[in-house]
């Protein structure tokens, strides 16, 4: 059977997916996990959404050919990025809030010989492999591809041109994020085509979620996370 058809062809588009990351800090990453985890104990955690995110992708890289890629801060984090994720390439996030960030990696990629770029969270550890592939396959006749995050925000969005009308306009990390983002969308008449639910990890709710999530899904699924949980979640009464 072969297995690799469609997805490495000569004639497929170049695509780059990119990750949203922060070098792991106690007291700057995931603070509001804290309490009950401690600062060391929260970018260790996240440290394991990542490792797992980067893992989930790997595990895509499989199924479709696309260049990975850390869109990464602060500046001065680049070592500890290549030492974890040598196979991807690392590009520095630039821009005063999150939405221009956002609109500067995108632009970036696809001014710079990418057909196909999607930008996505590094704390959605349980997304399944199939929503990135299908994300991609879904710019073949959209757009826009939208992965919404049930608490508003999205975990995932990906583009063919530059939009900065999505990223600029939008006022990032409140719960109205994915229907300012569609409400943009309209305006600019692109077609978006929506992705699954998914959830990103913020809150202690959030985590608990995880937990109970995890218990029903294969051991493959987030390893890095289920060990930490496993050896702190007693400790943590969670």
């Amino acid at each position: 059977m072969n297995m690799n058809p469609q997805p490495f062809s000569l004639n497929a588009p170049k695509r780059a997916l990119m990750v949203v990351a922060k070098q792991p800090a106690p007291g700057q990453t995931k603070t509001r996990l804290s309490p009950p985890l401690m600062g060391e104990q929260a970018a260790s955690l996240y440290e394991c959404f990542l490792l797992d995110t980067l893992e989930m992708i790997r595990e895509a890289q499989k199924q479709l050919a696309f260049t990975p890629i850390i869109a990464y801060l602060p500046v001065g984090g680049e070592d500890y990025f290549r030492q974890i994720a040598p196979d991807f390439e690392l590009l520095l996030q630039v821009g005063n809030d999150l939405s221009e960030r956002l609109n500067n990696a995108t632009t970036h990629c696809l001014t710079n010989g990418y057909d196909q770029t999607i930008i996505m969270d590094s704390d959605s550890p349980s997304l399944p492999v199939r929503c990135l592939v299908e994300a991609f396959q879904g710019l073949e006749s959209a757009d826009v591809t939208l992965g919404p995050c049930d608490d508003g925000g999205y975990y995932l969005i990906g583009l063919k041109q530059p939009a900065p009308s999505l990223f600029l306009t939008v006022t990032m990390s409140t719960p109205q994020v994915t229907a300012d983002t569609l409400d943009r969308a309209k305006q600019a008449r692109l077609a978006v085509k929506m992705l699954p639910d998914c959830y990103d990890i913020d809150y202690v709710d959030d985590l608990k979620r995880l937990m109970n999530e995890l218990k029903h899904l294969p051991d493959t699924v987030a390893p890095q996370t289920r060990k930490f949980l496993k050896a702190y979640a007693e400790a943590m009464n969670l």
